[in-house]
């Protein structure tokens, strides 16, 4: 067999796809996907394998042309290109085989091309599929509700991506997440019971990145990395261990939930790993939209304290908030903004609430009937997909409003200066070549050509008051310029 795995463009105007910035860095996409690997090294063997992100390269007639069979992962964001690649592959004939996010509620008949749609994890259903497929006999749908032992997951391989193209590589340690806020979907299709990879299969993977010759940052893109504490404290002697015999080559980022602040002993540990950013979902501080949405991790506890203790700790903190819950008025967006700018949250991801499929908040918008089918076809909805209670011309006019003030460059130059008086400075690796071009072209096209004094005064108090942050510092200025171009792109 020969295989080519697809993975469909992202839109360059996604928060997280960083595409205004990698020029500084000389790179394609920030980060490389992990469903070809994963999936890949469930493969046989014996079958020959290729990977176009669509994301870096052009998916060329002649790729799809060499496979017997096409493998596409997506998640929702990914829908439009997804349709494109999945009718290109329809007209070269090409048997197809789907899964990710994006297929988790198909229904036989929104996919009309596909051959074989995998709904939910791959470990059980996907060795059923290649049985099925040798005797002859395989079926459409494949789905188990079981959810499989991370020990039931291979090494992955690696080896199909183009690690040159990428600022960072991705790692899976754990999956699902024990919270049930009711916006969310990932208990809907990862389940509430966290599920781990052992710290052997963990270094095995460690030792893989090192092999092949990757230096820099890791992604370990689970969606609560403390969610078991006592399997987060094995994994993270194994992490610092393995850090220190391979003289740190490595930094690490993952998601986390807020009950991170409460741990000293846990704090110090991902610092010693050289854990350097934590992305949390924050969502509001409004007590009474945190406990309409079930978030209640969130709730009784001062959330501004908890972000700062975190940074002291050497942890820059990510956050994502949501406005327009059940319990907003009007105040939310300047109180998120106050909050925002005093904690230093440099990368804070903002949206309006998006219903999605599978979540009790879709349960409970279509019981109050309050979910918007189709959007486009109702001006009275402005793009939303449900009707919030405070209006939705209130709060997509409150959203702007927000996400402009936190994106333009005066409180976007004294919020990154507020994150480097909260964040403790941590010892790292040598600054790499990646580092340092991004350093000199970051000085001539944004300091020089733009004339930003904001640019060389940010540099200049880094140096002075901490050094070993210049690195954060610039990371914060190259970002600007993605998030310019997200935020006001619609001007």
């Amino acid at each position: 067999m020969n295989v080519l795995h697809i993975y469909p463009i992202c839109p360059k105007d996604n928060f997280w796809s960083s595409a205004g910035s990698l020029w500084f860095v000389g790179k394609k996409a920030a980060i490389a996907p992990l469903p070809a690997p994963t999936i890949g090294a469930m493969l046989p063997s014996d079958w020959n394998q290729k990977l176009v992100d669509m994301n870096i390269e052009s998916l060329e007639d002649r790729d799809i042309s060499w496979a017997n069979m096409v493998f596409i992962s997506a998640m929702i964001i990914q829908e439009k290109s997804t349709l494109e690649v999945i009718a290109r592959c329809r007209s070269l004939n090409k048997r197809m085989v789907a899964g990710g996010p994006l297929f988790f509620n198909a229904k036989p008949d929104d996919f009309p091309g596909v051959d074989h749609i995998f709904i939910g994890e791959a470990e059980i259903t996907l060795p059923l599929f290649l049985k099925d497929l040798a005797n002859g006999t395989a079926k459409r749908i494949y789905q188990s509700a079981e959810k499989p032992e991370l020990c039931l997951s291979p090494l992955p391989k690696i080896d199909l991506i183009k690690m040159q193209k990428y600022t960072i590589m991705p790692m899976q340690y754990s999956r699902g997440c024990p919270h049930r806020c009711e916006f969310c979907s990932v208990y809907a299709m990862l389940g509430t019971k966290l599920r781990v990879k052992s710290p052997t299969q963990i270094i095995a993977e460690l030792d893989a990145y090192y092999n092949a010759g990757w230096r820099g940052t890791i992604f370990f893109v689970d969606d609560n990395f403390i969610g078991l504490l006592h399997e987060a404290r094995k994994m993270l002697t194994a992490l610092i261990g393995w850090q220190k015999k391979h003289h740190f080559p490595f930094d690490f980022m993952t998601q986390t939930s807020i009950k991170l602040a409460d741990d000293d002993d846990l704090l110090k540990m991902m610092r010693l790993a050289r854990f350097k950013k934590v992305f949390i979902g924050i969502e509001t501080v409004n007590e009474a939209s945190l406990k309409s949405c079930n978030k209640l991790q969130n709730t009784g506890r001062d959330l501004a304290d908890c972000v700062k203790k975190i940074m002291r700790s050497g942890l820059q903190v990510m956050a994502g908030f949501i406005v327009g819950l059940d319990g907003d008025k009007l105040d939310i967006f300047r109180d998120l903004y106050d909050f925002i700018q005093k904690t230093g949250i440099v990368v804070a991801m903002v949206n309006p609430v998006l219903i999605l499929p599978w979540t009790e908040l879709e349960k409970r918008m279509r019981k109050e009937g309050r979910l918007i089918a189709d959007p486009e076809k109702d001006p009275g909805s402005f793009g939303l997909n449900y009707r919030p209670i405070m209006g939705a011309r209130e709060l997509m006019e409150g959203y702007r409003w927000l996400q402009e003030k936190l994106y333009g460059k005066k409180d976007y130059y004294r919020r990154v200066q507020q994150m480097i008086r909260n964040l403790k400075p941590t010892r790292g690796r040598m600054p790499s070549r990646v580092e340092l071009r991004a350093l000199f072209l970051s000085l001539w096209k944004i300091g020089i050509l733009s004339h930003d004094w904001r640019y060389f005064r940010l540099l200049l108090r880094t140096f002075v008051e901490k050094t070993d942050l210049m690195t954060e510092a610039v990371q914060a200025a190259i970002m600007h310029v993605h998030y310019q171009r997200v935020v006001f792109h619609h001007k």
